[in-house]
Formats: structure tokens, sequence, C-alpha cells
């Protein structure tokens, strides 16, 4: 009788993960008891409650969908920005010089320092773009930056020496070097930019946003509402990075099949 051994490996970090998660949710369920005050701490079960009972109200979607567009805008925006300024800056040494001073500049001030200038530039409408972008434009021009230049310098010299058309150095050389950087840098601020954007929401108060919305619980002292949105930030967030991550992936796998 033969017998075979199943390979359980690749469920044991999603298991690991859950109870983590129940774990988690057992500490925020103690807290809750041992502070005895909902108005400091609810506990997990009266936010799911909540959470459902927005889920229903008529300005729910409306909202998610103000600031999703608007954040997620701003993202694609600098990770379209951000990689052109890498290939330009890659390509001329002094398009780098000229651009330091600016990436270094939005890498250091506060956030809080560049919503508040924003307030005086922009509509508030459309400050949480501006900001998402802000955040997002020198990790993504960075990482692109240092892909660029970790290319191998005798792969290319080769393409050059045998006339290879710029297509196919961008196929074959540039984006297997690029992948990784472009990956890493797409996972590291999809979440950055949503932290930022709603930050500038909260402040800039656009009407019908999620920070309009957390303004509210904030002003009420309604820590349900301020837990329950705070859930639907992260779960919108999580769901584009997936998603994003996916097409992302998807797109360099039929590149390279081409």
């Amino acid at each position: 009788m033969i017998f075979i051994m199943k390979n359980n490996k690749p469920e044991r970090p999603r298991t690991e993960k859950i109870a983590a998660v129940v774990f988690a949710l057992l500490v925020w369920q103690a807290g809750a008891m041992l502070l005895n005050n909902s108005m400091l701490l609810v506990t997990p079960l009266t936010v799911i409650k909540r959470l459902f009972s927005l889920c229903l109200e008529s300005d729910f979607l409306s909202a998610v969908s103000f600031s999703f567009i608007r954040i997620v805008s701003g993202f694609l925006f600098a990770l379209v920005t951000g990689s052109i300024l890498a290939v330009i800056a890659g390509r001329f040494h002094l398009a780098e010089v000229m651009i330091w001073p600016f990436i270094v500049t939005i890498k250091s001030v506060p956030v809080v320092s560049f919503i508040i200038l924003c307030l005086i530039w922009l509509n508030s409408r459309n400050l949480s773009v501006f900001i998402a972008f802000l955040m997002v434009l020198p990790i993504v021009y960075t990482n692109m930056l240092q892909g660029i230049k970790s290319t191998d310098s005798k792969l290319l010299e080769m393409a050059d020496l045998f006339n290879v058309i710029w297509l196919k150095k961008l196929k074959y050389i540039y984006f297997p070097q690029l992948k990784p950087y472009i990956i890493s840098a797409c996972s590291v601020t999809i979440g950055l930019s949503w932290k930022a954007g709603t930050a500038a929401e909260v402040i800039g108060i656009p009407e019908g946003s999620i920070g309009e919305k957390l303004y509210e619980a904030k002003v009420y002292f309604s820590s349900g509402d301020l837990l329950a949105w705070t859930v639907v930030i992260v779960v919108a967030s999580i769901a584009f990075e997936k998603l994003f991550l996916f097409l992302l992936r998807y797109s360099f796998k039929r590149l390279e099949s081409l």
C-alpha cells in the first residue's frame, strides 16, 4: 500500500495569520472589557454591528467612492510621474542632480505641513489626490532609479554591440531588472497613499468623504463609528493593493510570454 503525504506548508502561513488575527481580536476584547467605557474603546462586536449599519446607509458608497477615486488617482499619477522622472534621471546625470532637492524635501517635510500648505492652494475636495501623490512620488522615484542603476551594464553593452532595438532592451533587460523594484514600491506606497489621503481629508473635511465621517466621529466621541470607518479604510486599501499587484504581476507575465 502506498501512502501519499500531502504537503500542508502553503496552508501554514494562512493558518498562522488567522491565529494572529484571532489573538489580536481577543486582546482588543479584553482591553475594551477592562476599560469598560464605550466612549474610549468599544468591543469588536460593536464595531462589526456598526459596520453593517453603515453599509446600509445611503451615503456609504458615495463616501467610499469619493475617497477611493481620489486616493487611487493620486497613487497612479505618482507611479507614472515617478517612473518617468526615474528614467530621465537614470539617463541624464544632470537631471538626477536637479531632481534630488525636490525628492529630499518631499521625503523630509511632515505630511501635516503639506496638507496645511495645500489647503491654501487647492480646493479641499482635491486635497487627498495631491497629498497621496506627494507621499508616493519619492518612493517610486527612488526605487525605480535604483533599479535602473542596477541594470547589468555588460548586457546593455552587448545589446548595443548587436544593435538590439529599444523595445527588446525594455523587454529582456530593463523590465526583468525593474520588476522587483516596481512591485516593492507599489506594495509599500498603496497603504501609505491611503494613510496620507485620509489624513488630508480629516484636516480638509471635504464634503462626502471618508475623512469627513472620521471627523464627525471625533466630534461626537463615537469610537464605534471611528473604528468602523477605519476598518473600511483598511479593507479598501488591502483590496486595492491585492488587485493592483495581481494585475501588475499578470502584466509582467504576459509581457514575458510575448
